[in-house]
């Protein structure tokens, strides 16, 4: 069978061709396409509005004792925008060359995760095989954009406690080596705004005290530690992006004139603080580079994560034991890292529920957000086999 004709394959690319991109999604398409799914597996369907026009679907597979905690399999609908023409080809046909590299945005992010889940259920019953554990099978809106009308509201309603979800999985990331790459906890999002007010006037003179003054200093502290960071990751192989703070300046502005001295001027910075980090002693700190700087600097923040607790990868986690049972069985090599972005699993650990991040793709190079994303069809089809004794494991704790 070639693998245009697998029935896996079909599926995967009729949901790649939903062109479900940010930003203003219609996610109708999606949602069809899902309930068509679940009556193709005989799985129940849910559709939740939290936020009108932002669905989540939920598909559920009752187990053999529904009294015990359920597993989570989530992943979002939605995908990042695309220049079009910086791709081969079209970045919604789903086209397949003749290697197998199947071409589309959110093959890699992370559409692919969700056909997986689903395929693996399929085989699954095909078997006639049944789990202890219900499995929920989720598809959220607008991870992509934070997932703030999405899995962040979903966790604190009645709805998702009545799941009673005992252990979640989430995205992962390709990785371009033998291993697979695993993530058991994110670093915290920090994005402020730091604005710096002073004398205005001519700009033939010099005065004092003024906002670019101000916002050198500042930028020189935040920078600062950029590089002490930076030196930190180099210093030792055994470091990944996720174990360090990385800090970048992605915004300035203020002015009215190029030969006027500005009475305000701002500076952006995106942070991610690794675990180790205490939050309130970095805040702190950001404080006084603020009071150092002068008088009138004063900072609000765009977005503020609070602190989550990791995933913990030991015997006190009977989910993380069943799962790495399996994959020993399988034979593949885990990397456990802490993820470097963001995904919905940190809202998943903020109500203390144990999520691992985990795309079965390797010999892949990353590409998410790229142009010209794809995954092989054979790593497709094998990572279904992966979920398929995945799933039996934690789903029969």
């Amino acid at each position: 069978m070639s693998c245009a004709n697998n029935p896996a394959i079909a599926n995967f690319v009729e949901y790649l061709q939903i062109p479900s991109v940010q930003p203003n999604i219609n996610y109708d398409a999606c949602v069809a396409f899902l309930k068509k799914q679940a009556a193709s597996l005989n799985l129940a369907v849910t559709v939740h509005e939290i936020v009108p026009k932002k669905p989540i679907v939920v598909l559920t597979w009752t187990g053999t004792d529904p009294t015990l905690p359920s597993i989570l399999l989530n992943s979002h609908m939605d995908v990042v925008p695309v220049f079009e023409k910086s791709w081969t080809h079209p970045p919604f046909s789903a086209h397949i060359d003749k290697d197998g590299k199947i071409f589309a945005r959110g093959s890699q992010d992370m559409k692919c995760v969700g056909i997986q889940y689903l395929e693996a259920i399929r085989k699954l019953r095909a078997a006639n095989v049944q789990l202890k554990r219900t499995l929920h099978v989720t598809f959220v809106p607008d991870e992509e954009i934070g997932g703030h009308d999405g899995m962040m509201k979903f966790v604190h309603t009645a709805e998702f406690k009545a799941l009673k979800v005992g252990f979640a999985l989430d995205e992962g990331i390709a990785s371009p080596e033998e291993e697979f790459i695993l993530f058991y906890g994110e670093r915290s999002i920090w994005q402020i705004h730091v604005h710096c007010t002073g004398k205005t006037g001519h700009g033939s003179l010099i005065h004092l005290n003024t906002a670019g003054e101000k916002l050198r200093y500042i930028i020189d502290k935040f920078m600062d530690l950029r590089e002490q960071q930076k030196r930190i990751l180099e210093s030792d192989p055994k470091l990944t992006t996720g174990d360090v703070t990385t800090i970048n300046m992605t915004q300035i502005y203020g002015g009215v004139q190029s030969n006027v001295v500005p009475e305000k001027l701002s500076v952006v910075f995106d942070m991610r603080l690794a675990i180790t980090v205490n939050h309130e002693e970095f805040e702190n700190m950001i404080k006084q580079w603020c009071r150092e700087a002068g008088d009138g600097v004063t900072y609000d923040f765009e977005q503020k994560n609070d602190k989550v607790d990791s995933t913990k990868l030991d015997a006190g986690n009977p989910y993380w034991i069943a799962f790495k049972a399996a994959a020993d069985e399988l034979k593949i090599k885990l990397d456990c890292r802490i993820f470097p972005a963001a995904t919905d699993s940190r809202y998943v650990r903020q109500v203390g529920i144990p999520a691992l991040g985990f795309s079965p793709m390797n010999f892949t190079p990353v590409l998410l957000h790229d142009h010209n994303e794809y995954l092989k069809a054979d790593v497709f089809l094998k990572g279904i086999d992966i979920y398929v004794k995945l799933l039996t494991a934690v789903a029969n704790l």
